[in-house]
């Protein structure tokens, strides 16, 4: 348990900005899901409208600081070819 003022404020603000950060990552690995569900039962327009929503909360994770530009890219290209290549 930390003593000094400071330290104690930053273990709140810690705590504060976890829960945010698992708020941002749930939001986008379940739309990661979504996508690849609706990939799996072979649904294209169901595929793209899910797409459009992953993009989104992949750009917010990444807009605030949950993963990296370089995660971000690998995997919006990754949902969009999954559901370029359905037929």
């Amino acid at each position: 348990m930390p003593n000094l003022k400071n330290a104690k404020k930053q273990v709140l603000i810690n705590k504060k900005k976890e829960k945010a950060n698992n708020e941002f990552s749930a939001s986008m690995k379940t739309a990661i899901k979504n996508v690849e569900r609706a990939v799996a039962s072979k649904d294209k327009e169901k595929a793209n409208e899910k797409l459009k929503v992953a993009i989104k909360a992949i750009d917010k994770a990444n807009k605030n600081g949950v993963t990296s530009k370089n995660t971000s890219a690998r995997n919006k290209s990754r949902l969009t070819k999954k559901v370029n290549s359905m037929e």
